[in-house]
């Protein structure tokens, strides 16, 4: 059963971790190519789309990281799910403090009402992102190496 967990775990963060750097280095740079109101739009249904089912995945991926410490307390490599797990803890904290916040505003902006600044918070929680991209992926190898 350990085994299994292990497993499904590693899946789901690896490809959590998959989709959110698609989202960095694949989407996002497509859409800042695109005119201004493509990308405003394309962003905003992207925002909506991914807003609606990410939380559930981050904290699930997290949930089956803290079950798998637990139930491998005594078994190797416990130490490396226990800092995936921390490292998940802080995605989660970087979502509900840094990028949460502008994704609720900027996925319903629209051409006709979207504020001036509206570049430079996409590109603030761009930055945001990147740094979240790279403590999921540490969390995935940790999973990974605990196997």
């Amino acid at each position: 059963m350990l085994n299994a967990l292990e497993v499904i775990t590693t899946v789901l963060v690896g490809l959590m971790v998959g989709v959110e750097f698609s989202v960095a280095f694949v989407m996002n740079p497509i859409f800042n190519a695109l005119p201004d109101d493509s990308y405003l739009l394309a962003r905003a249904h992207g925002g909506r789309m991914l807003g609606a089912v990410m939380p559930f995945w981050y904290i699930g991926s997290l949930v089956l990281a803290a079950v798998w410490a637990v139930a491998g307390w005594h078994h190797h490599g416990t130490g490396l799910v226990v800092t995936a797990a921390a490292l998940l803890i802080v995605s989660v904290i970087m979502s509900v403090l840094l990028l949460v916040p502008i994704n609720n505003q900027s996925k319903t902006w629209t051409p006709d009402n979207r504020p001036a600044d509206w570049r430079e918070q996409g590109n603030r929680w761009d930055r945001f992102h990147y740094a979240r991209v790279a403590v999921i992926a540490a969390a995935f190898t940790l999973l990974v190496a605990a196997l």
